[in-house]
């Protein structure tokens, strides 16, 4: 009998480890990076180089809300254009609409759940604009992730665009070569300016625009070499090549600089969520005994410095591991 069920329970484990790696090698094949490129190349061969999730406008205002009327409105106010632009720089499809009122649902979300325990106004607003900022919290790490993987593709671009020179493409040929060649998410980028190129706006404010959707100081720089090159002329691709070597460099040391504050970043973290997770489980745990804190008039007090001082030290705890590179 032991023998038996020690043998179902190694036979299931396998069956289980076969499982996760079938679906495994499902989505890879599906969706993976070789079956992007692969799916890339048969549209560039069908002639169709713009993929169906790209969605290129020749109109220079973006709508801000399917809805006519409300999208005149949110494009008067400036808040709007901010959002906007932090929704193309993270590469997301909301239009500005769709994040207010997410913003808005949850805000509503948070009074919800904190009338479900005895607090202060003040606590139940505070929780409540914690959850309003969570759909933006939400969009700056798409952001910053994307940010991250452009930067790190930058160096293979920039060689792959200074290999496509000296080959002897023009300029306007490489863009193409690269939105189809490179893996996402610079690639889009690439494809959108070589539209935006062919829909007659100049290189030079193609250029300028892709800057602005991708806020870094490399592409920056490649940029850059590539407008000043176009007006006074020289080598662009040993230009790219060296920016290349310079890329790799900083983004060496950037991850030598990342781990030698990897300690401090989690003793942040550590820091900033202990007095909250030691709150949530004395809540828990003894509901009445923590409710003092905001029952009381000197609970209150306390709150009050405690949030002060927490927020303090995550400020001075950022300032301190956030070394620029």
């Amino acid at each position: 009998m032991d023998g038996a069920f020690y043998g179902f329970v190694v036979l299931l484990f396998a069956a289980v480890i076969l499982l996760i790696e079938g679906l495994y090698l499902w989505w890879n094949s599906t969706h993976g990076g070789g079956a992007q490129r692969i799916a890339r190349r048969l549209k560039v061969m069908a002639a169709s180089t713009t993929s169906k999730s790209e969605r290129i406008s020749i109109l220079k205002q973006r709508r801000f809300c399917g809805h006519e009327g409300w999208d005149r409105r949110l494009h008067r106010h400036a808040f709007a254009h901010k959002i906007d632009k932090l929704l193309v720089q993270a590469g997301m499809r909301w239009s500005v609409a769709q994040f207010l009122v997410c913003s808005a649902a949850a805000l509503a979300g948070g009074f919800l759940l904190s009338f479900y325990a005895a607090m202060p106004l003040a606590l139940r607003v505070a929780i409540a604009l914690a959850c309003m900022l969570l759909p933006r919290a939400l969009v700056h790490r798409a952001r910053k992730r994307r940010l991250i993987k452009i930067e790190q593709q930058l160096p293979e671009a920039a060689d792959f665009i200074a290999r496509a020179l000296r080959a002897g493409h023009s300029f306007n040929n490489v863009l193409q070569i690269v939105g189809n060649e490179l893996p996402e998410p610079l690639s889009g980028e690439f494809r959108i300016a070589r539209e935006e190129i062919n829909y007659g706006v100049p290189l030079n404010e193609a250029l300028h625009n892709m800057a602005a959707r991708v806020p870094l100081t490399d592409l920056r720089y490649l940029i850059i070499a590539v407008i000043i090159q176009r007006d006074s002329g020289g080598n662009l691709a040993e230009i790219l090549g060296n920016i290349s070597q310079i890329i790799r460099a900083r983004l060496k040391l950037v991850a030598q600089v990342r781990v030698l504050s990897a300690e401090g970043r989690m003793s942040a973290w550590v820091l900033g969520a202990l007095p909250f997770g030691v709150m949530g489980m004395m809540m828990l745990i003894n509901p009445k005994y923590i409710s003092l804190l905001w029952t009381d008039p000197s609970g209150v007090r306390l709150l009050w410095y405690a949030a002060g001082m927490i927020v303090a030290g995550v400020f001075w705890l950022r300032k301190v591991i956030h070394i620029r590179v």
